[in-house]
């Protein structure tokens, strides 16, 4: 094993012992939903990263306090920078871990429509479920190939699919991804065709992925009006009315 595994990660789960021996975590829950959605980056827990959370926020605002002193800064000064240092280190993490779980759920958002159309071309020439969703392992690649990988392995290992399908809807936490698998699930129980299911889903995500992109569109011009209004005219505006204002300035 590397030496990350065998040095880092134990010294890590020690000081989060440690570490809750004195400061109460209160808020284990919502970062660890925050942890599952960014997709468990460097296999730490929650704990762990309430750890790197505290290492970070005082080593930064310890080293930035030094730094101050060296420069010969008041005391009010430095005790105000360090602070805003401080709390920077330890919300820096949270934002990580939010923007890394928002652009997991944009990358799922826009291969859905095409692997739910390969997924039922799949089903309707008569492979199976899984089948098809080991036809879109083997040719696809993307977060969500390798969360269709991870639901194979667990039913391969015992899960049953629906407790399978439903983890992996909890990890990405994507409303049309959880529509799609509420609707395989409740079609296996109800005993209706998977692929006349999978062909509605289809649809449905192919059309809100046509919305989505015409509201994108429409957006557009609002968008492009603030850096039309602070760049491109008062350039306009001096090239045109510049030479006027010089004339007006010398008739004066």
């Amino acid at each position: 094993a590397p030496l990350y595994q065998r040095m880092f990660r134990p010294m890590l789960g020690k000081s989060a012992n440690l570490l809750l021996t004195f400061v109460p975590f209160t808020r284990e829950e919502e970062l660890n939903k925050k942890v599952i959605e960014a997709g468990h980056p460097g296999n730490f827990n929650a704990r762990e990263w309430m750890v790197v959370k505290v290492m970070l926020a005082f080593g930064l605002g310890i080293l930035f306090w030094l730094m101050l002193q060296q420069a010969g800064r008041p005391v009010w000064q430095a005790v105000m920078l360090t602070g805003i240092i401080f709390l920077f280190g330890w919300f820096s993490v949270d934002l990580w871990l939010t923007g890394r779980g928002k652009r997991r759920r944009e990358e799922v958002q826009r291969s859905l429509p095409d692997l739910l159309d390969l997924l039922t071309v799949s089903v309707e020439a008569g492979l199976g479920f899984e089948g098809a969703l080991m036809k879109i392992v083997e040719k696809t690649e993307g977060l969500l190939s390798d969360e269709f990988l991870t639901v194979l392995r667990e039913t391969k290992m015992g899960k049953p699919r629906k407790d399978a399908l439903k983890d992996m809807a909890r990890r990405l936490n994507v409303e049309d991804l959880s529509n799609f698998v509420s609707s395989i699930i409740m079609a296996e129980q109800l005993g209706i065709s998977i692929g006349k299911v999978l062909r509605i889903q289809s649809k449905e995500m192919r059309q809100k992925k046509r919305q989505k992109t015409e509201e994108a569109a429409m957006k557009a011009p609002i968008k492009m009006l603030i850096p039309m209004l602070v760049f491109i005219f008062p350039a306009v505006f001096i090239v045109l009315l510049g030479p006027a204002m010089i004339q007006i300035m010398e008739a004066f």
